[in-house]
């Protein structure tokens, strides 16, 4: 057995990392290298990372797919609902409504993340953890709503994942759900008028010349998951495992630390060059929280199921009690 463990540990990787959204100097990409290089410094180069960057090996869907077949390794990513429902933990809108609130439930010992692991073991994934980015809004040119009235013939892209398409139309806007690497091309040809439940770096940053206002709606916390395949994860003794775990830590807690300062500074910056940056009432936004939690939660309890949604409701602030942290 000691000679078996030997052997395994001095397994050579080559292991590939992707996601679907974020460019060589986009925070996603500088994550994916920080978690490329302490992998390799930490083993010695003996486990080496290959990045490939935004849509480089497919789309969100495909790139998906393969994460699950095993012909991706790890990701950090937006995970599909498409092989289990339940992954739309990750999107229930209005789940946390403050940082605060939200940095409690997305930590390592948070109440999301213990709700989270065991979905994705079961389509054959090990979640490693969160890399939160803040507070999504919807971003559209021409006019902005701060209301379900407001929001009515304003038609807004969706990420194809369940419950956000229903969530954008219980709040009054039009979804369209569409892969992330077809959003600029419908905001330029108009089969969309903005984007929604991004934070609004992407939006200022990819879409800033046909977008004008930014409304920060708050209706969900974007958090991408770290994975990886268990088809890799398997096969790896626990020396390696470590490894990939630490590395993977240190990615995650640095993005705790920063998110935060970085989506301000991004919200300073759009404003700077141009963007109008809204942010909806007391009253506009607990409008919203209360018509969404009551039409969208009892559409996700039919699909995760009453036992998880009980945990979210024991959980889930309420505006107002106390008052949520600004976001």
């Amino acid at each position: 057995m000691f000679t078996a463990a030997a052997q395994a540990s001095d397994e050579e990787y080559r292991l590939i990392l992707t996601s679907e959204a974020g460019d060589h100097a986009s925070p996603l990409g500088t994550a994916m290298r920080l978690w490329e290089s302490l992998i390799e410094e930490r083993s010695g180069g003996r486990m080496q990372v290959e990045v490939f960057y935004q849509s480089e090996l497919g789309g969100q869907q495909e790139l998906f797919d393969q994460l699950v077949r095993g012909n991706v390794d790890m990701m950090i990513t937006w995970p599909q609902t498409s092989y289990d429902e339940r992954v739309g933990v990750n999107y229930i809108p209005y789940l946390v409504l403050g940082w605060d609130d939200a940095i409690a439930a997305f930590a390592p010992d948070g109440w999301v993340q213990e709700l989270m692991a065991p979905i994705y073991e079961d389509i054959g994934l090990k979640y490693i953890g969160p890399f939160p980015e803040g507070f999504g809004g919807v971003a559209t040119q021409g006019r902005y709503a701060t209301s379900f009235e407001e929001a009515q013939g304003l038609k807004v892209r969706s990420q194809p994942v369940f419950p956000l398409p229903q969530t954008i139309n219980t709040m009054g806007f039009q979804a369209v759900p569409i892969d992330w690497a077809e959003v600029y091309t419908s905001l330029q040809t108009g089969v969309v008028d903005g984007d929604s439940s991004n934070v609004i770096y992407w939006d200022y940053e990819y879409f800033g010349d046909v977008l004008d206002y930014f409304v920060q709606s708050s209706h969900n916390f974007s958090s991408y998951s770290l994975l990886m395949s268990d088809k890799v994860w398997d096969g790896m003794d626990e020396e390696d495992r470590e490894i990939v775990l630490s590395s993977a830590r240190e990615v995650i807690d640095k993005q705790f630390a920063e998110a935060r300062a970085e989506d301000e500074r991004w919200i300073q910056t759009a404003q700077e060059n141009g963007m109008e940056y809204i942010v909806p009432t007391d009253a506009e936004k607990t409008a919203w929280v209360e018509k969404v939690r009551a039409e969208v939660w009892p559409l996700i309890e039919e699909s995760l199921g009453t036992e998880i949604m009980d945990v979210v409701r024991a959980n889930a602030s309420v505006p107002g009690e106390p008052p949520p942290a600004d976001s």
